[in-house]
């Protein structure tokens, strides 16, 4: 057994709902009405992604970097 560390991005969108995704795969998302729920979800959805492609060929997480960006205020 090999232990790997991924990268989660946690949301919440307007319902509460938890959204979970890892960056490092393609499409892998999942969702919970707990942050625990929605993680434990992502994990098997990791595993599958795990199962469907080599770790090899994987996207490399860089990181998370906050933008600011102005909006002009209609009046």
């Amino acid at each position: 057994m090999k232990t790997y560390h991924f990268p989660v991005v946690v949301e919440i969108d307007e319902d509460n709902v938890y959204i979970v995704s890892c960056p490092v795969f393609k499409g892998c998302h999942a969702y919970g009405n707990t942050i625990d729920e929605a993680l434990e979800s992502l994990r098997e959805v990791i595993e599958m992604c795990i199962e469907e492609q080599s770790l090899e060929n994987v996207n490399q997480f860089i990181g998370v970097r906050e933008m600011e960006v102005t909006i002009p205020i209609s009046a």
